[in-house]
């Protein structure tokens, strides 16, 4: 307390209390691809050595080590780490190349990049590169390209769900036999973590001068940044237009998706000229799942990293009322701000969420255990998957 030893005015600075809450990074996504250590890196510019014989030389970028994420805010930074588009055998790096295109070209702005060295993605490799994911808290999407064996799947799903901060993306198989939900998404557990997409993407590959099939997570991942900037976590990342392909391994019709979309199977469709992404379902695999929509799952996921990360000033403060009040105003502040934006569903926020931080839901037992617990629910706005409209005949207004 401060003391006041002679007359006069005397002014205080006092805390508010607000402690704003800062919504966390929705779209930074995490690679994990094939860089042949034979990759040839492009020429650093304006830098050159002069050899003995006197000739004069460029000095190349030293590709990027193997199993250390960098990362990535252009396609220009990517081909300084880990070189142009090559697709020779030991050369090789164009699988993940393109993916990392395509998120840029497609909204992408951020990415992490861990690549291995050995000639396919392996099980052990994978799950070394998520190991280093882990520490990289901004990290909330993460794929491995191409990748379609069953354990690497898993272990990407895996990954994402123990975390609990970020979203698989996951691609369906190349070449299914038939267009069967299991042939489609192979052994790939059911998660609510995750979403898959088919079919692969037809691309202009300008070294071999001729289409090429390429798998769709990354071009996919670049919509997620798309959509999350222009409209925000909550709208589906569907309906939307995939830039920078020329056509489809496969052309699906209704019929087709109309037995994959019950399992979570997201289609890749053409429709009057365009393709777009036409589906919006996590693997959780069932229509009566609470989690069946990538849009609830991710929002939820960036409800829950906010608060966590917005809330750290909370930890060791006394356990009280007047702590309680605190939470409560900047919990509520936040969401109230989601709400605004159309995430949550309610014409007032008392409708849309509810935030309990009080005597109780914090009796004298969990105080004395240290603990303050913080009941929040949310009522999210669900994307509107089918659009029926209602079409009789009407015989006009009465003359009576």
């Amino acid at each position: 307390m401060p003391q006041y030893l002679s007359p006069g005015i005397y002014v205080e600075e006092k805390a508010s209390g607000i402690q704003p809450i800062a919504g966390v990074s929705t779209s930074v996504a995490g690679f994990i691809g094939i860089v042949s250590d034979g990759v040839v890196m492009p020429p650093q510019p304006g830098k050159f050595t002069t050899k003995d014989d006197g000739t004069v030389e460029p000095v190349l970028y030293t590709v990027a080590p193997a199993g250390e994420p960098q990362l990535i805010t252009s396609w220009q930074q990517f081909v300084a780490h880990f070189g142009e588009i090559q697709n020779d055998t030991t050369k090789k790096n164009s699988v993940l190349a393109y993916s990392v295109y395509g998120f840029f070209n497609n909204g992408g702005t951020r990415c992490y990049v861990c690549r291995l060295n050995t000639a396919n993605l392996t099980v052990a490799g994978v799950k070394s590169a998520l190991q280093t994911f882990s520490g990289i808290d901004e990290i909330s999407l993460v794929l491995a390209p191409g990748a379609t064996d069953a354990a690497i799947q898993n272990a990407v799903v895996d990954h994402c769900t123990n975390m609990k901060d970020r979203f698989a993306i996951l691609d369906g198989q190349q070449n299914p036999a038939s267009y069967t939900a299991d042939l489609v998404k192979g052994s790939v557990a059911p998660s609510n973590f995750a979403a898959l997409y088919f079919p692969w993407l037809q691309i202009y590959d300008t070294v071999s001068e001729s289409n090429i099939s390429i798998p769709p997570s990354g071009y996919i991942a670049g919509i997620y940044a798309r959509v999350d900037g222009e409209r925000g976590v909550h709208k589906a990342p569907a309906n939307e237009q995939i830039r920078g392909i020329v056509g489809l391994d496969y052309r699906l019709s209704k019929a087709d998706q109309d037995g994959l979309n019950p399992k979570g199977i997201n289609v890749i469709r053409e429709m009057n000229g365009s393709i777009r992404v036409w589906g919006a379902r996590t693997l959780e695999g069932s229509d009566s799942s609470e989690w069946k929509y990538i849009s609830v799952r991710r929002l939820l996921l960036f409800i829950a990293e906010s608060i966590d990360e917005g809330t750290q000033w909370v930890v060791f403060e006394p356990n009280n009322r007047n702590l309680w009040a605190k939470i409560r105003l900047n919990v509520t502040a936040f969401l109230s701000n989601i709400w605004r934006d159309g995430a949550l569903f309610g014409s007032t926020p008392e409708e849309a969420f509810f935030v309990h931080c009080d005597d109780s839901n914090n009796p004298p037992e969990l105080r004395n255990l240290g603990q303050v617990v913080i009941d929040i629910g949310v009522a999210v706005t669900k994307p509107a998957e089918f659009v029926i409209f209602r079409i009789s005949q009407w015989d006009g207004p009465s003359n009576n």
